[in-house]
């Protein structure tokens, strides 16, 4: 399937790449389709792209490779919902807003984009942690000096 992206440019997408999303993503209620494109094998940042609306592309982090410590418990009713268990357990994503100067990126720790990689289903979940902020930044210390230097 072949979809525009403003950001990405035209992209040639695996019906694999297709997540579902039944519910749209607040804010966006009437988008439910969404390419998965990886930013690269290495990295842990990937593009969530509508298939419908060009200019609706969110930008996404693994938060593991960053947050060591990040955990919430998925109710429920979300689970069964996305069709998830403890053989299939589910991927976890967060929006990040990518700021002028990288070091500046932050991540929404409170509304985690949750899929099942097996049934192509995802939800972006409200957590209640008043611990966690919507403007987490990503890089509290800066950048290391050969990230900038590797990233010119």
């Amino acid at each position: 399937m072949k979809i525009e992206s403003t950001r990405l440019g035209q992209l040639e997408v695996a019906e694999e790449q297709l997540f579902n999303f039944p519910h749209g993503i607040p804010g966006f209620p009437d988008e439910k389709m969404f390419a998965y494109v990886l930013h690269d094998t290495e990295s842990p940042f990937f593009f969530l792209q509508s298939t419908m609306e060009a200019n609706l592309t969110f930008l996404l982090v693994d938060p593991f490779a960053f947050l060591k410590d990040y955990e919430f418990v998925l109710e429920d009713g979300v689970a069964k919902e996305l069709d998830l268990s403890l053989e299939n357990l589910p991927q976890v994503f967060l929006i990040a807003n990518a700021k002028e100067r990288l070091a500046d990126m932050t991540v929404n720790l409170l509304a985690p984009i949750v899929i099942n990689g097996v049934n192509r289903t995802g939800r972006q979940v409200i957590l209640d942690k008043p611990e966690y902020s919507i403007r987490h930044k990503l890089f509290p210390d800066g950048l290391l000096k050969e990230a900038v230097e590797g990233g010119r």
